[in-house]
């Protein structure tokens, strides 16, 4: 146990100017709150707020958070208010004490919902005071220091887990190194104890078999730097046992294929000296092809910078080296810790490790629900990353496999929501394309361009995916209660009355829903029928007869086909966005021109299919979904399937592909079904405007010699 004046010894040792009477006070305020609680040890209770005050002593943070550090526990576990905290230790600390109660309970829900919820107001929380998070994590360390006290094994495990998921990701995101390696060791240990265990044997093994061969190969390098003239300091680490198994799962490597199982490391007094200890690193031993990486030059989001190279070193050893000034390495092992200074008492919130917080705050204003957020940020905080350039050289660090669409949208929201193509390196690429380090990222926007809910596919951030998903829930919704209004009106009409809003006022409470909007939309989207909701406003009216045909009823477009024109307007379909409220039916592909129906689709709005489509017998017993639908004059360009058979002779593709180009066609999709030693048989996908637009190349490639037959396909 840290006695009273040890802590304060250790705070005034980096900090002289520190509020020693603060610390004393907290400390009493602290034990005589926690009294004779005890926890899952046996041990008193008060020996947990005190040492996570050590640990953040140790990294040498302000009074403020070793003061929080000792209360961050009473206002949650003891009868102590936040006012009695504020009355005694002044605003700011009951604000970072109440910052860390709030995140309390994020310790391990079985609910989904609730642990996403709590990590949600964690983000939250530590935007405010980025101190919150270093206490959170502080405690988070000696909890997980502690966990073999707890019985349940379960709970250790589900403790394990979210600290493996959430916390050593959030610690690396600040720079914390050293707290997350031991993080991720102690959760490694409960969650799979046995691959542990065995990898600390092979460590053990080495050792043993090496003897002094790492002292040698240290002293070795030591002693051609020495003979160079520079003052360096070389050290040899061994990687913690969860390191090594995430880079054997992640390379698919064997144990004994790792070269960095000892990591060494090389402190040097400036960059220039980083440079030099390099080039005689390499000057002197053989490198490794593609194990160079400069962080220095290009330091990673969290501001971590270092040279890393591996050599056929001293004794033929495989060796991965570290090089940094005394400098980085300290920003290396703590973070946002290692530089924490303050202006007119506000924590100085700059700099590069402080843009990914920015970004989950993005995330957080975009997502739907926490769970959605929880997503997000877990791709945020998981994945490898590349470094690219825009066009004026700032650098924007991005995933593995991230595109321009993740570039454009890491740069600002707006730029992403109006990227059209881009250029990489100068050269026009799609924007599926794959970006690699160094690459130069240039967007090509437009003012009336919209995300398209195709980018969701194969984009890897979470702030992409999250500002995406946003537009196509919003421009859903819009769609959704413009295609509600529409068919409540219809129904309305067929029975002979005027439509209104406020007809809709009182039966809100009934439908469960806050507006009438929120109507419309349910009806939209076929949560709610439009009769439905008709006969709840009208409860004790008749609805007229519908047509039938051998005592069944016929569904309205089927009814429309046998009998000519109905008396009532279809609703109309407008160039829609395809994966919205409404979709076209891939079966038929239908285009205007067609006679089309709709099929209502519970939670996915309405289908829509030409009026022969051999599909809709099987909705045939379902009336109510069938939906009287007609094309708008200002519907956009659509998607024609055709089938055709043409010689399989050299020429004959080429032949097909200038005569739709030539007819205003684009070509989408062609997929070759059958081939033969005279003829292909093929499935064209063309963009057209209409069905008159689709006759004319069908009739303009019936007239090519090459081409023996085509038609418009109806299925596949």
């Amino acid at each position: 146990m840290i006695r009273q004046f040890e802590l304060v010894e250790r705070v005034k040792a980096y900090d002289p100017k520190a509020d020693e009477d603060l610390i004393n006070r907290a400390y009493v305020f602290s034990m005589k709150a926690h009294g004779s609680q005890r926890r899952a040890s046996g041990d008193a209770y008060f020996l947990h707020p005190l040492e996570v005050a050590g640990i953040l002593a140790d990294m040498k943070l302000d009074t403020g958070s070793i003061v929080t550090g000792l209360l961050h526990d009473t206002v949650e576990d003891t009868v102590a208010t936040l006012t009695d905290i504020e009355s005694k230790f002044g605003k700011e600390i009951a604000q970072l004490v109440d910052g860390v109660t709030k995140l309390s309970k994020l310790e391990l829900q079985s609910d989904t919902s609730k642990q996403a919820e709590n990590f949600r107001k964690l983000v939250v929380a530590m935007s405010r005071d980025i101190r919150v998070l270093l206490v959170k994590l502080s405690d988070r360390l000696h909890n997980m220091r502690t966990l073999y006290h707890i019985k349940s094994e379960d709970k250790r495990h589900r403790i394990a887990r979210e600290t493996l998921e959430i916390y050593a990701p959030l610690a690396e995101r600040i720079g914390m190194h050293e707290m997350k390696d031991e993080l991720d060791d102690l959760a490694f240990t409960y969650l799979n104890p046995d691959a542990r265990d065995s990898i600390v044997r092979r460590l053990a093994q080495l050792k043993e078999e090496g003897g002094d061969l790492i002292a040698m190969v240290i002293k070795e390098l030591g002693d051609i730097l020495t003979a160079d003239g520079l003052d360096a300091e070389v050290a040899g680490r061994e990687k913690r046992p969860y390191s090594i198994w995430r880079k054997m799962q992640r390379k698919d490597m064997a144990f004994e294929q790792l070269l960095d199982i000892m990591a060494l490391r090389i402190l040097v007094n400036n960059v220039p000296d980083c440079y030099q200890a390099m080039g005689l690193l390499h000057s002197r031993y053989a490198s490794l092809p593609g194990r160079f990486k400069d962080y220095v030059s290009t330091p990673k989001p969290n501001g971590y910078q270092s040279l890393h190279t591996a050599v056929i070193g001293p004794y033929q050893q495989r060796i991965e080296v570290q090089i940094r000034t005394r400098a980085m390495h300290e920003v290396a092992e703590l973070g946002v810790a290692a530089h924490w200074t303050y202006k007119q008492g506000q924590p100085k919130q700059s700099g590069p490790q402080y843009r990914w917080l920015r970004e989950l705050l993005d995330i957080l204003d975009q997502a739907q629900r926490p769970e959605e957020f929880l997503e997000h940020t877990k791709m945020e905080l998981f994945q490898d990353q590349v470094f690219c350039f825009t066009p004026k050289g700032l650098l924007i660090a991005l995933p593995q496999g991230a595109t321009p669409v993740d570039f454009a949208y890491a740069v600002h929201s707006e730029i992403g929501d109006t990227c059209v193509g881009s250029k990489v390196n100068g050269r026009l690429v799609t924007l599926r394309q794959r970006l690699q380090n160094g690459d130069q990222v240039e967007i090509v926007n437009s003012k009336t361009s919209t995300p398209s809910p195709e980018w969701e596919r194969f984009v890897v951030t979470g702030k992409a995916r999250a500002r995406i998903r946003r537009f196509v829930r919003l421009q859903q919704r819009s769609q959704y209660v413009e295609l509600g209004r529409a068919m409540l009106q219809k129904v309305w009409r067929q029975e002979g009355y005027e439509f209104s809003d406020k007809a809709l006022d009182g039966v809100l409470k009934n439908l469960k829903a806050s507006s009438t909007e929120d109507i419309y939309a349910n009806v939209g989207a076929g949560l709610n029928g439009a009769r439905e909701i008709f006969n709840a406003v009208f409860p004790g009216h008749r609805s007229a007869a519908q047509p039938q045909k051998d005592g069944k009823v016929v569904p309205i477009g089927r009814a429309r086909k046998s009998k000519g024109k109905s008396k009532d307007q279809p609703v109309a379909i407008r160039g829609l966005i395809p994966g919205m409220a409404v979709h076209y039916a891939r079966c038929c592909h239908p285009i205007p021109g067609d006679r089309i129906v709709g099929i209502v689709t519970t939670g996915k709005g309405v289908t829509i299919h030409t009026i022969d489509c051999e599909t809709l017998e099987s909705f045939y017993e379902t009336p109510e979904r069938w939906l009287d639908v007609s094309w708008d004059e200002a519907a956009d360009e659509h998607t024609g399937r055709l089938h055709a058979i043409l010689a399989n002779e050299p020429g004959s593709l080429g032949t097909l592909s200038t005569v739709i180009g030539k007819n205003g066609g684009n070509i989408t999709n062609l997929k070759i079904t059958h081939r033969s030693t005279d003829f292909f048989e093929m499935l064209i996908d063309i963009d057209v405007s209409d069905l008159r637009h689709l006759s004319n190349i069908i009739a303009a490639l019936r007239a090519t010699p090459v081409i023996s037959a085509v038609d418009r396909a109806r299925s596949g």
